[in-house]
């Protein structure tokens, strides 16, 4: 008999839920589920790293109200997807949070692997399961996720985000500074579970 694969459409975010003040945001998103269906099979990790960028933030690639080629995704609907590059190799995952023409977002840093750690593993060519997603470049990797997803809406089949299957065990979240960057370095938008083991850094 073959085993049933996990229904996390049934649980997926609605619209609403990004339609809210980033930092909230940022914060809700925590254990919530990051889901890929991909042709080598469905792919879920459990979001345990988040940090926020805002319309003010000098960090954020829309600051100020910057409406480019590049940043336009984030002025759209909340609910959709912001994958660029850093660094020339590496990609980031973000969610376009807040009221449509706001231009702020929510970057997921680190998952907890809970399914397809196999074929996470082989993307990555990694095995350590803490290694897998403790970093924003590291997920979009193991969870093959790339810019073809750019402005894709979050709330249908192949990417999505959902609330857990099972009732989550209570948590507690920490806030700190951002990690890798110049601007805006000493803003307190980075957002953890307390005591995880797989976010990118303590």
């Amino acid at each position: 008999m073959v085993a049933r694969k996990p229904s996390f459409y049934r649980n997926i975010l609605p619209s609403h839920f990004y339609d809210n003040e980033t930092t909230t945001v940022a914060q809700a998103l925590l254990g919530k589920l990051l889901i890929h269906e991909t042709p080598a099979g469905i792919l879920a990790g459990r979001i345990v790293e988040t940090e926020a960028y805002l319309a003010d933030d000098p960090a954020c690639h829309a600051h100020g109200g910057k409406n480019t080629p590049r940043t336009a995704v984030m002025f759209g609907p909340p609910g959709t997807a912001y994958i660029y590059l850093i660094y020339g190799m590496h990609n980031c995952f973000n969610v376009v949070t807040g009221a449509e023409g706001t231009g702020e977002a929510v970057l997921i840093r680190a998952l907890e692997p809970i399914y397809g750690i196999e074929v996470m593993q082989a993307n990555r060519n990694q095995l350590a399961p803490h290694n897998l997603c403790s970093g924003p470049g590291k997920l979009v990797y193991a969870m093959g996720i790339n810019r073809a997803l750019n402005a894709q809406s979050l709330m249908e089949p192949p990417l999505y985000l959902a609330e857990p299957l099972v009732e989550p065990e209570k948590f507690k979240i920490v806030t700190t500074t951002r990690i890798g960057i110049s601007k805006g370095a000493a803003l307190p938008l980075r957002f953890y579970i307390k005591g995880n083991a797989f976010i990118s850094r303590k």
